[in-house]
């Protein structure tokens, strides 16, 4: 079997204090990229962890042929927009609770996916 090859959009403390952190430990999993809106922020989570690929942007990150899943920590109401973006870019998505804020958008997440 193959690894998943993770990629992380966002630089926020769940993803650095947790999520990032059980990744590197799992089986099978390896983080390759992490994205987000401020370059060096990326570049400078991308330093700590090891992480191979550091973008500063979201957009980038998910253009990344090398990355086969999505790891969404974004804030609650950036969820929905996110994880559509991820699926049409042929994504796996893992997203953080609550997935949309409502049913509306819930229903766009899962026709995209």
């Amino acid at each position: 079997m193959t690894d998943l090859r993770w990629g992380i959009l966002s630089t926020a403390d769940i993803g650095r204090g947790k999520v990032i952190p059980g990744l590197l430990k799992a089986d099978r999993c390896e983080v390759v990229a992490i994205g987000s809106r401020d370059g060096a922020a990326a570049r400078r989570v991308a330093e700590q962890f090891g992480i191979e690929r550091a973008h500063g942007s979201y957009e980038a990150l998910l253009a990344d042929p090398g990355v086969d899943v999505v790891y969404i920590p974004l804030p609650n109401h950036m969820h929905a927009e996110w994880t559509i973006a991820a699926a049409r870019a042929g994504k796996h998505v893992l997203c953080e609770k609550p997935l949309t804020l409502d049913v509306a958008d819930a229903e766009r997440v899962i026709d995209a996916c």
